[in-house]
């Protein structure tokens, strides 16, 4: 059986940040949301893995604090989250 691809998240603008540490995530982060921004992308994908959850836990303490979020969760795909912009 082949990996699911979810068709609603699929076409949306993503960054994957697997491997990075805490303060490369908060860089790469913060210019994804800017180039987003400026491209009027409203919905967005945060690829940070499954593992023991820090960097997941790093993005969304990050995502709560960001004037420029309106809202995310994390997608049925555990290891992802969905931003939406104001």
């Amino acid at each position: 059986m082949g990996k699911f691809i979810d068709p609603f998240t699929v076409n949306l603008p993503t960054i994957d940040l697997h491997g990075e540490n805490r303060d490369s995530a908060a860089f790469l982060i913060n210019d994804f949301i800017n180039d987003n921004i400026k491209l009027n992308h409203k919905q967005l994908v945060i690829i940070h893995g499954k593992g023991t959850n820090i960097l997941r836990d790093f993005v969304h303490d990050y995502l709560k604090k960001d004037k420029r979020v309106d809202s995310f969760y994390l997608d049925f795909n555990i290891g992802q989250t969905i931003v939406i912009l104001k």
